[in-house]
């Protein structure tokens, strides 16, 4: 099942909730050429991704041609479709309705698939730092978005360390204590790397184009056990 993006009334409806009421808001504008399984819950990935990267554009204050293309990355969208993806993404940054919402909503659906949620996460960490920058504003909203998507702490911590640079960082990113022996960085760098190939993520519905996701994380995984390799003189 892929993720398709997906327009019109009768998918809103089923879709219910801010999301469902934003998509519902297009009819007349379906996005049918994109839409490769009409269900709900590709429906909630898709639209709060949409929804979510026009919330944080806007708690932002800017959105730039790189942001856009790095969206693009995430879903591969015919030139054909932009204009109908464009009007969903300006109702969402016009939507009375706050991000919380969107994100409660989601955490709601994929309550038992912490994968996709996470999915999710990193889509939008691809997004905002497509300018090389990740603002202040921005991290605070994909904070706030993994605390409502149950991803607190370490956990969040782990995910942001793919992105951002800070102290302690491989660590971070491999969920391992500074004091893990050897071994243990080891058997963690080898069991996360299998775990989020690129044929995992295909396996979870994301289209070709957001297997970008999947090698970013896997590079952030390498580069991390690089550092701690060298730092211990690993061979």
């Amino acid at each position: 099942m892929a993720y398709g993006l997906i327009g019109g009334a009768g998918v809103g409806l089923a879709l219910g909730g801010p999301l469902g009421a934003l998509l519902g808001a297009l009819a007349g504008h379906a996005l049918d050429r994109l839409l490769l399984a009409p269900a709900p819950r590709p429906a909630a990935f898709s639209v709060a991704l949409i929804a979510l990267s026009a919330k944080m554009a806007k708690a932002d204050g800017v959105v730039v041609p790189a942001e856009v293309e790095a969206f693009r990355e995430v879903f591969a969208i015919p030139a054909e479709d932009l204009d109908a993806v464009a009007r969903l993404f300006n109702l969402a940054k016009q939507d009375t309705a706050g991000f919380q919402s969107y994100a409660r909503q989601v955490a709601e659906m994929f309550a038992e698939d912490p994968d996709t949620r996470e999915d999710l996460l990193d889509a939008l960490f691809h997004v905002a730092k497509a300018d090389h920058a990740l603002h202040e504003k921005e991290l605070a909203f994909l904070e706030e978005v993994g605390r409502i998507l149950g991803f607190e702490g370490a956990a969040y911590a782990r995910i942001e360390a793919r992105h951002v640079r800070r102290p302690g960082d491989p660590y971070a990113v491999l969920d391992l204590d500074p004091g893990a022996t050897d071994a243990e960085v080891k058997a963690r760098w080898r069991a996360l790397v299998s775990s989020h190939h690129p044929d995992r993520l295909a396996a979870r519905g994301l289209p070709p184009a957001a297997l970008k996701l999947a090698t970013d994380r896997v590079a952030a995984l390498n580069a991390a056990y690089d550092r701690i390799a060298r730092q211990r003189g690993l061979p």
